[in-house]
């Protein structure tokens, strides 16, 4: 999801014997098109991307994406997984998912309206009970359900005159709450995975 958390996670792959490349931000034009061509040609196996360098990748026949973070924003999710599987080729998206991540896969099975397969990666099973899916709700366009909350005619009034009294647009000016993950826990405490097509 950072810049500093792919580095970390390329190491850590390079340390184990999977030959692996970051992208991101702060890599120059020159590394990262070079790390982008070493993955084509197969010198590296994984290519370990943030989000904004993913958005412009373009690679033919690709079978899987894994996802280690969730993303905090789930339609990134989509982005993510749109990378495997085009032009009608099959693919994979696995996504590692921890237990203080199950809100954020409950906002993206929301937002691409299905159920994801979980499945426990041996060594990683909770030692507490995991919540299940989320009951699936159509999605409202944004802010939908505010104007519908704070801008309900009144019982009675059919004169087609409305004052609203509701604060409605006051929740636009929140910071975004982001997932805190503490340095040195352990990764996946559940699996998840899916096709991406």
């Amino acid at each position: 999801r950072t810049k500093h958390g792919a580095n970390k996670l390329a190491q850590q792959l390079e340390k184990a014997g999977i030959n692996a490349a970051a992208i991101h931000g702060n890599k120059s034009q020159a590394a990262r098109t070079k790390a982008l061509a070493d993955f084509k040609n197969g010198k590296v196996r994984v290519l370990v991307a943030t989000d904004i360098a993913a958005r412009g990748l373009d690679i033919a026949q690709l079978p899987q994406v894994v996802n280690f973070d969730l993303p905090n924003v789930p339609e990134d999710y989509v982005h993510r997984i749109g990378r495997t599987g085009r032009a009608g080729a099959a693919g994979k998206a696995y996504s590692l998912v921890s237990a203080d991540e199950i809100k954020q896969l409950n906002d993206i099975e929301h937002v691409i309206q299905r159920h994801l397969t979980r499945e426990y990666v041996d060594g990683f099973e909770p030692d507490h009970d995991v919540p299940a899916s989320a009951p699936m709700r159509k999605p409202q366009v944004h802010g939908q359900a505010r104007m519908q909350q704070h801008h309900k005619r009144p019982a009675g009034a059919g004169d087609g005159k409305h004052t609203s009294r509701g604060r409605g647009s006051e929740g636009h000016n929140r910071p975004q709450q982001r997932s805190k993950r503490p340095g040195g826990r352990s990764r996946p405490a559940l699996g998840q995975g899916g096709n991406s097509r």
